[in-house]
């Protein structure tokens, strides 16, 4: 029988909002697509020479019927695997940074909100795959799920693909901040696979700072940083800048865009808009600031506080089953 830990502690998981994380980070820069398999392993309990993959399903709780709906339906298949699984449940609400650790792997039901609060906890080992459990091409009022890939009606036939190791395997870079405190601590963002924030924690003041990047050496005074990822362009970046299908896919793995907002959208060099592969370095001249990756957590600075962003986050290993990423992207 599968085992199935269905969590009813009701403690907020991952509530760092205002705090500061220390993450633990492999940097790697080679991004390729290729099959990934599970690693399956022997679980306590299981009959004796009997592999078992370690699966976690983290799902978005809500009170809209067609989630539980959706839920179950996993839950089904899943149990129809019993004999080679050994899952874990849990609400995104109540999941723990600790749940994840030696995985086979996660997967993740909701929409693209859920996949990219939730990323923040994998690490660069750990495949993941999307499950959509309200598509848009079901309902207007459902989720695009660019990252998800999988939905109700091909969850089994994907759920056989992860394991036997014919997905396709994303790596996503992943953007990252490092804060140096005028003290000399350095505190490491959660990485961002779609964009990340570096602004006034005051949105009504100016955001403040001393900016350089290779031969960029300015005082800017903006509405904050806006950085992205090639791919996460469409959530957030596109709309601030103006433009879209920015950068190019050739360089994806390396590059990533910023934008200074609100400044003026005419100016043509690199101060206002770049595509580079540079790291990023701001001297705060705000009384406190933050950082925020994927619109979730923040991450609170202070004046004279030095903030690096670059693309050395560690990678995210998503899995799809029809498209690469990159080829999702092209048909968005």
């Amino acid at each position: 029988m599968m085992v199935m830990n269905i969590t009813r502690d009701y403690a907020v998981a991952n509530s760092t909002r205002g705090a500061f994380i220390r993450l633990h980070v492999i940097w790697l820069r080679t991004v390729v697509i290729e099959p990934c398999a599970i690693d399956n392993h022997t679980q306590e309990g299981a009959t004796s020479g009997t592999t078992m993959a370690d699966v976690l399903l983290v799902y978005k709780k809500n009170f809209e019927g067609i989630h539980d709906e959706s839920l179950q339906l996993v839950k089904d298949v899943l149990n129809s695997q019993s004999d080679s699984l050994r899952v874990d449940i849990r609400a995104r609400e109540q999941v723990r940074r600790a749940d994840f650790i030696g995985r086979d792997l996660v997967i993740v039901l909701g929409g693209d909100g859920t996949l990219t609060s939730i990323s923040h906890n994998i690490d660069s080992n750990t495949p993941v795959m999307g499950v959509n459990s309200h598509p848009r091409s079901d309902d207007p009022n459902g989720s695009l799920g660019f990252y998800m890939d999988s939905d109700i009606d091909t969850f089994s036939d994907d759920l056989d693909a992860a394991l036997s190791g014919t997905a396709i395997t994303n790596q996503l870079p992943r953007l990252q901040a490092t804060i140096e405190t005028t003290s000399g601590n350095k505190i490491r963002s959660d990485p961002a696979m779609n964009d990340l924030l570096v602004a006034n924690t005051h949105q009504y003041a100016p955001s403040k700072y001393h900016l350089r990047r290779g031969d960029i050496d300015i005082e800017q005074h903006s509405s904050g940083l806006l950085f992205s990822t090639w791919l996460g362009q469409g959530a957030w970046f596109n709309q601030i800048s103006r433009k879209a299908n920015l950068g190019d896919a050739g360089d994806s793995e390396t590059h990533y865009l910023v934008v200074a907002r609100d400044l003026d959208s005419q100016i043509e060099d690199e101060t206002y808009l770049a595509w580079t592969n540079e790291p990023t370095v701001i001297t705060s001249d705000m009384h406190r600031g933050y950082v925020v990756p994927d619109g979730w957590d923040e991450y609170q600075f202070n004046r004279g506080a030095t903030i690096t962003v670059d693309l050395t986050g560690p990678i995210l290993q998503l899995l799809t089953f029809r498209n690469t990423m990159k080829e999702r992207f092209r048909q968005s």
